[in-house]
């Protein structure tokens, strides 16, 4: 592989940001990074001048469903691929591809799909495994997801997911749910990280939940209980939990659509900048016109820049890409970029256990890096040292 020099630049990372900074990267690896009278470029490195624009590691989204028109329920090799290549014009570079509630069948199929593309590779976003969501889920809560499909998990059922752990890298489940606690316990213990999501349940169900494994909130406000009234008495609900339990990270989507400015600063104010990251659960309309489409068997709306239900009652995910997250965190949140793009990087790497080669530039990790302009525009984006995307403002 070519060895590089990214000269010029404005680099942003989680720990610092370094101005007149220069990233080297040699064999996919990061060689160097720092200043530009503090970096010593190999000769036979080729430099390239980023022209002052700000150079950030590669955008971890682990909760997406589609874009590009394909759809991670569409079980095939072509779809995951368009989904990849689609985030990574929005400078992805890791995703977790995620399902719907459906039929166990059609869950197999997309697990295997998605072994097959892992194993096969992509052209964009490299796919880090599958994420289950649903259907293992609360009915009160279900969201966009087909309640025909929602049921307990069956010990077969959950036999059938250890099976695959070699791909499952999470699932999202409601622990008030039957059975839902033995699957954390079992999932869990292989290393899947569970995740409570589309869930009702009140404080003691989810320190039940915690002490079965479940370590993270999925889409936080979205689909997830509140305080409840049961006889008069009030019980914390998944939120409340969230902010009390320490042990539990979230995510939150950061399309401006799903969560207002104020919810965002709450969540961030309560759990603290190192407990959080942001997802699109971008679905199949990322990167496409508003019209009608499809997530899994519900049909979904996308207008005034989301995916509703047809009767509007509720969204059917984003359509938005990671860039356009950090733009909303800055402009709107009022996060210093730093931090914001803390969120999409070394945070998701934590959570789902890749930090040790991927989250950040630093010396040793993949040269996994996106090129922005100061809108936080996608010029390029790298993935182990090679370019997966380039915008038609990218002059190399």
């Amino acid at each position: 592989m070519v060895c590089i020099a990214l000269v010029n630049s404005l680099v942003i990372t989680p720990y610092r940001v370094v101005r007149n900074g220069v990233v080297v990267v040699d064999d996919g690896k990061v060689l160097d990074v720092g200043s530009a009278d503090g970096v010593a470029i190999p000769s036979f490195c080729e430099r390239i001048d980023v022209d002052g624009n700000i150079v950030a590691p590669g955008f971890i989204d682990i909760h997406l469903h589609g874009g590009g028109g394909a759809d991670t329920m569409d079980a095939t090799y072509e779809a995951l691929n368009t989904i990849s290549i689609t985030h990574a014009s929005g400078g992805s570079t890791a995703i977790l591809p995620s399902t719907v509630s459906a039929s166990l069948d059609d869950v197999v199929r997309a697990i295997d799909a998605v072994r097959s593309a892992v194993a096969r590779g992509v052209g964009g976003a490299r796919i880090l495994g599958i994420h289950i969501e649903g259907p293992y889920i609360s009915v009160e809560q279900k969201g966009a997801h087909d309640d025909r499909f929602i049921r307990e998990p069956s010990d077969e059922e959950m036999d059938i997911l250890l099976k695959h752990v070699d791909v499952v890298k999470r699932v999202t489940a409601a622990p008030e749910v039957r059975g839902c606690l033995k699957l954390g316990r079992l999932l869990s213990s292989h290393g899947v990280l569970m995740s409570i999501g589309h869930s009702n349940a009140v404080m003691d169900e989810v320190l039940q939940a915690v002490d079965s494994g479940y370590r993270h909130v999925t889409h936080i406000y979205s689909a997830t209980s509140m305080t409840r009234r049961i006889r008069a008495y009030r019980y914390p609900g998944v939120v409340e939990a969230a902010y009390l339990i320490d042990d539990l990270t979230v995510e939150v989507i950061a399309d401006g659509k799903h969560l207002p400015p104020a919810l965002v600063r709450l969540v961030l104010k309560n759990k603290g900048l190192d407990k959080v990251c942001i997802v699109t659960d971008a679905m199949r309309a990322a990167g496409l016109p508003p019209g009608r489409y499809k997530l899994g068997t519900i049909e979904a709306i996308v207008d005034e820049g989301v995916a509703w239900l047809l009767d509007r009652t509720a969204f059917a995910g984003s359509v938005a890409k990671m860039n356009t997250m950090l733009r909303f965190l800055v402009e709107e949140v009022g996060l210093t970029l730093q931090d914001a793009v803390k969120l999409a990087t070394v945070n998701p790497a934590k959570i789902i256990g890749i930090d040790r080669y991927k989250g950040s530039i630093t010396p040793g990790k993949d040269a996994d890096i996106v090129i922005m302009d100061r809108n936080l525009e996608i010029l390029l984006t790298m993935i182990e040292g090679r370019a997966v995307y380039k915008s038609k403002e990218w002059r190399y």
